[in-house]
């Protein structure tokens, strides 16, 4: 029987996007698939379910998991969704391992073959099969018009009858994709904008979409694309400077993030206070811990006259296009594996292999093994 690929609605707190498009679904069924989902899933994306008129629809979530040889999922599965998935299937979405060891641990014990997107190598090769990648960019797009609207400034220069408004003095922390996308979204509205990044390599990056990069003097060059931790000395220099610099800044947006750690702090309390009145900082890191020390999650707070906002899954805010992008980088992976309408498994291939979390009973990804064999069962 060929492969069937099952898609259930996702039940995560505020969670609009669905791990399936029209589009996809079309795709999947051209690699000879199965495809199964649970009625009502685009519903919080505005897919509706006549939008996917050649696949089958089943109002039971539980139902759906059990006939899946592949599961794809946007936020990570429950335990009673592990439960419900059949023995020795193929979950393909988020799992965010170093957060959750039961849920490694049942995935483990289901014998789930579980590929966490967000291990996959990041090489040219996996580009179209980045979730990281095409969620950042909507993460960083939507930060920058929250903050827009939160800011009592315009963002470009005016010339009005009643004179002439200056732009406003955008900072962007971090030159991720989030980082690069929020310093085009702040350009195109007209800001005055920086991007400021402790890797040296990205300036070229940030200015050529137009800002000017900020250079404190701190480096922090790492591997694969990625940061590394900031010495306690570096770090506290970076801190003085950069508090120095804030002082003339109307907005600042932190995107700065290291995989699988809790969110660099780059902006004190003290830098905050010493920002000015009317400024406004949106962490995009604060569901990690936060760049700002006095982010909290899920809310705007004042600090004296400024306005600290954290806000939460941000690619959801744009949940259409969100969705779009983030099914097509599931497909793309799960066609390695798909021929003609059955599962064929590589373990040559090392988007195969280092993406896998656990397969066969036993937990393939050694940071995680260490973790989870060192928790209590």
């Amino acid at each position: 029987m060929p492969v069937t690929v099952a898609v259930v609605r996702e039940t995560a707190a505020n969670e609009r996007r669905v791990a399936l498009v029209p589009d996809v679904a079309k795709k999947l069924k051209s690699l000879g698939a199965t495809v199964l989902m649970q009625a009502g899933a685009g519903d919080p994306t505005h897919l509706p379910d006549a939008s996917f008129p050649d696949v089958e629809k089943v109002a039971d979530a539980r139902s759906v998991l059990g006939r899946g040889d592949v599961v794809f999922k946007v936020a990570p599965p429950t335990l009673e969704e592990i439960a419900a998935m059949r023995e020795g299937a193929v979950y393909i979405g988020y799992l965010q391992a170093h957060t959750a060891p039961e849920r490694t641990k049942a995935l483990r014990d289901r014998k789930i073959t579980a590929f966490a997107m967000e291990l996959l190598p990041r090489t040219t090769r996996a580009q179209a099969m980045d979730i990281l990648s095409s969620q950042a960019g909507m993460a960083g797009y939507k930060a920058v018009l929250i903050a827009a609207a939160a800011s009592p400034k315009f963002f470009p220069m005016l010339t009005t009858a009643a004179g002439t408004v200056r732009p406003s003095k955008v900072l962007i922390i971090g030159a991720g994709v989030a980082g690069l996308q929020a310093i085009a979204t702040a350009r195109r509205l007209g800001a005055q904008v920086e991007g400021f990044d402790v890797r040296p390599e990205v300036k070229e990056q940030i200015e050529s979409l137009g800002a000017k990069f900020l250079d404190l003097g701190v480096s922090a060059a790492g591997s694969g694309g990625y940061a590394r931790e900031l010495t306690p000395e570096e770090r506290a220099e970076q801190q003085r400077r950069l508090g120095e610099h804030i002082k003339n800044v109307d907005v600042i947006v932190t995107t700065a993030a290291v995989p699988g750690r809790p969110a660099p702090k780059i902006i004190t309390k003290s830098m905050v206070e010493g920002m000015k009145a009317g400024s406004v900082l949106v962490d995009l890191a604060a569901e990690s811990g936060g760049n700002c020390e006095l982010t909290q999650p899920g809310k705007t707070i004042e600090v004296g006259a400024v306005t600290v906002i954290g806000p939460v899954n941000l690619p959801s805010h744009g949940a259409i296009h969100a969705s779009e992008m983030y099914a097509k980088n599931l497909f793309n992976f799960a066609s390695l594996m798909i021929k003609d309408g059955t599962l064929h498994l590589d373990w040559d291939d090392e988007l195969i292999a280092k993406t896998c979390l656990t397969h066969a009973g036993e937990i393939k990804h050694e940071a995680t093994k260490k973790l989870v064999e060192g928790s209590p069962a």
